[in-house]
């Protein structure tokens, strides 16, 4: 057995990203609620077949069908429409602990979106890396979907 020594900044992932939206605040959370639910879709396009259970402890989960699927997180903490809080994402491969967090305020153009990834354990170098990226294209989707409803609602 080989054992080596990992340093504290080898155990931690932060993650944080702001993402403006030309949306309002009751817009943007819906639209944040589709893409992290029935919305969702890999960063190449196929759906991911996501559910979410938007009350306190609640799941997030993936549902394969015939009551088969993978548990990402459970809802922590949510405060419409300011506020959705995950304790996860799990990720099966690896041993730590981990929260998202998403915090809208409204601005004078929309509304902000300041998102937050944080985990402490281990996790693989790659895999640290594809997980920024994935977040960046979930809150892409999700500032794109609120804009176009909000384009769709402007022009009624």
């Amino acid at each position: 057995m080989t054992q080596t020594a990992q340093k504290i900044e080898d155990l931690t992932l932060s993650i944080t990203q702001e993402i403006h939206v030309r949306a309002s605040l009751d817009a943007t959370f819906a639209a944040l609620l589709e893409q992290l639910g029935p919305g969702n879709e890999t960063m190449d396009g196929k759906p991911l077949s996501m559910k979410i259970e938007a009350w306190p402890g609640g799941r997030w989960y993936r549902d394969l069908g015939d009551n088969n699927g993978h548990l990402w997180a459970h809802v922590q903490a949510i405060k419409r429409p300011t506020l959705l809080e995950f304790s996860g994402p799990l990720f099966a491969s690896y041993p730590f602990v981990s929260n998202v967090q998403y915090r809208l305020t409204e601005e004078k153009a929309g509304t902000l979106i300041t998102f937050r990834h944080t985990a402490l354990g281990f996790i693989e170098e790659h895999h640290r890396e594809g997980v920024g990226k994935g977040w960046a294209s979930m809150n892409e989707r999700v500032r794109k979907h609120a804009e176009a409803g909000a384009s769709r609602t402007a022009a009624r």
